[in-house]
C-alpha cells in the first residue's frame, strides 16, 4: 500500500467500535442470562476471533454488518469445545477468556496463530494459579489448557499494570468460592467493572493509598443487557495526529469513547500543542461518549513520557513516535518495555521504520527518542502489526515522497476500512 504526502485533512467520520469494549461485550453476553444486542461491535479479525470461541462454548450469536445478538449460557451453563479455541492473533480473546474457562467443570485449549503463540500468558496464569486455576501451558504461552477447577476467592496484587489481567482474574473470581479482589497499583481501563455493572453485577471499586482495589462475589449472574459500543479512541488518535500535523486541516470525529481510563492519550496530544475540542458528551451503557473536533496545531515538546501514564497510552505510542517528528525537540518515551511483547517489537518496528523513512531515532530497551526531522518516505515493514501500519501511514501523509506499507491490509485487525476513511478525509 502506498500512501502519498497530503495537503490537509477535513471532513466529518466515526471510527470502528472499541476494541476493548466489544471483546468485553461478547464475552460477558456469553455468561449473562438472556439476549443482548450488540451494536458498532468491532467487525474486525481480533473480535472475531472472540465470537467464534464463544459461539464454540454454547452461545448463541447471529450477526448483521456491525450489529451482533448474543444468547448467553448464564453463569454456569458454558459447554466443553468440541475442538481448540482459536485466538487467532488476538491476546485479548486469550487473555480474558482464561478467566472464564478457568472456572469451568470441563477442560478446553486456547491456541492461536505465529505471532499470539509467542506472546506471554504468565501475567495470568500465575494470578489464576493463586485463586486454585488449573493451567497447562507451553512454558507460559500458548496453547494453554485451563479448567476442572475449584476456584477460592483471594486478594491478588497486580505486579503487571494490564486491564486484560485484571479482567482475567475477575472473570475468574465470578467462579470462585467467596470474594476475589484485584489490587492494581496503577489504575488501568477500567471497562470491565463498568460493563459488570451494567449487566448487574455488585462491583466493589475502593481507592486506595496507592492505587485502586476492585473486588466481585462468586456466583454472581450477569443479566444480558443491549450495549452500544463507543468509536475507539485508541483508532481516532491516527486521524487525530494527521489533522494535528498537517496545515489548515480539521476535522470532526463522532461518538468516540472519552473513558478518563483512556483518555491519557487526549492529555499527551495536548501537552503536544495539539487542540482538541470536546462536544456532545453523554453516557451510554455505562460509557461516557463525545465527538472529538480536531485542527491544525501549532506543535511542541512535552517532558520525557514516563512512569505511570504509560500504562493508559500504550496503544497509542506507535503514532506518538510519528508526532514526534514533527515535535520541535522530538519526543521521548520511557517506561514502555511492554512494546517488546505486543503483536510485533513494536519499539524496533518504531525504530527501524522511522530511520526507513529518513528521521532520527534512538532506541532504548524501554523506549525510544524520537529526533525533529522531515519524513521523506519509502517503503516500511509492518510486521503484521495494525498499529505500525497505521502509524506509518500517517508518516506517508507528512512525508515528501511518499510511504510504501509492507502487509498494509493487517489494519483490518482493529480499523477495517483504513486507508478508505483516511482518503476520504484527504484533500
Amino acid at each position: 500500500m502506498f500512501v502519498q504526502p497530503a495537503n490537509q485533512l477535513n471532513g466529518e467520520v466515526s471510527v470502528p467500535g472499541d476494541k476493548s469494549i466489544s471483546h468485553r461485550s461478547a464475552i460477558f453476553s456469553a455468561i449473562s442470562d438472556g439476549t443482548a444486542t450488540i451494536s458498532n461491535y468491532l467487525v474486525a479479525e481480533d473480535c472475531l476471533s472472540t465470537l467464534q470461541c464463544i459461539e464454540q462454548l454454547g452461545a448463541k450469536i447471529t450477526r448483521d454488518g456491525t450489529t451482533v445478538t448474543i444468547t448467553g449460557c448464564g453463569i454456569d451453563g458454558l459447554i466443553a469445545p468440541t475442538s481448540d479455541l482459536d485466538c487467532g492473533n488476538s491476546g485479548t480473546t486469550a487473555r480474558t477468556l482464561a478467566g472464564v474457562l478457568a472456572g469451568q467443570r470441563f477442560r478446553s485449549t486456547m491456541v492461536g496463530d505465529e505471532s499470539l503463540s509467542k506472546r506471554p500468558m504468565r501475567r495470568i496464569i500465575e494470578p489464576i494459579g493463586l485463586l486454585g486455576a488449573s493451567v497447562e501451558s507451553n512454558d507460559g504461552k500458548l496453547p494453554m489448557t485451563l479448567g476442572e477447577s475449584n476456584l477460592v476467592g483471594k486478594e491478588i496484587t497486580l505486579s503487571v499494570a494490564s486491564a486484560q489481567v485484571k479482567t482475567c482474574i475477575l472473570l475468574a473470581g465470578l467462579y470462585a468460592s467467596g470474594e476475589t479482589a484485584v489490587i492494581e497499583p496503577t489504575p488501568t481501563r477500567d471497562h470491565t467493572e463498568r460493563m459488570l455493572a451494567w449487566l448487574g453485577v455488585d462491583v466493589s471499586v475502593e481507592q486506595l493509598d496507592q492505587g485502586r482495589s476492585i473486588a466481585v462475589r462468586g456466583g454472581s449472574r450477569l443479566t444480558a443487557r443491549d450495549i452500544n459500543v463507543p468509536g475507539d479512541i485508541s483508532s481516532a488518535a491516527f486521524l487525530i495526529v494527521a489533522t494535528a500535523c498537517l496545515p489548515d486541516s480539521s476535522i470532526t470525529i463522532r461518538n468516540v469513547g472519552v473513558n478518563s481510563t483512556r483518555t491519557g492519550i487526549l492529555d499527551v496530544l495536548r501537552l503536544c500543542g495539539v487542540e482538541i475540542d470536546i462536544s456532545n458528551a453523554a453516557e451510554t451503557c455505562n460509557e461516557p461518549v463525545a465527538d472529538l473536533v480536531v485542527s491544525a496545531s501549532e506543535l511542541r515538546t512535552p517532558a520525557r513520557l514516563d512512569g505511570a501514564i504509560i500504562a493508559n497510552i500504550i496503544d497509542e505510542l506507535p503514532i506518538l513516535a510519528v508526532l514526534g517528528t514533527q515535535l520541535p525537540d522530538g519526543l521521548e518515551v520511557r517506561g514502555a518495555s511492554e512494546l517488546r511483547v505486543k503483536e510485533s517489537d513494536r519499539i524496533d518496528a518504531i525504530v527501524r521504520n522511522l530511520r526507513t523513512v529518513g528521521t532520527v531515532v534512538d532506541e532504548f530497551d524501554d523506549g525510544f527518542r524520537v529526533h525533529c526531522s522531515n519524513i521523506v518516505g519509502g517503503e516500511v515493514d509492518s510486521f503484521g502489526d495494525h498499529r505500525i501500519a497505521m502509524a506509518f501511514a500517517v508518516a506517508g501523509l507528512l512525508s515528501s515522497e511518499g510511504v510504501t506499507i509492507r502487509i498494509a491490509d493487517c489494519t483490518d485487525i482493529s480499523f477495517p476500512g483504513f486507508f478508505e476513511t483516511l482518503g476520504s478525509l484527504v484533500r
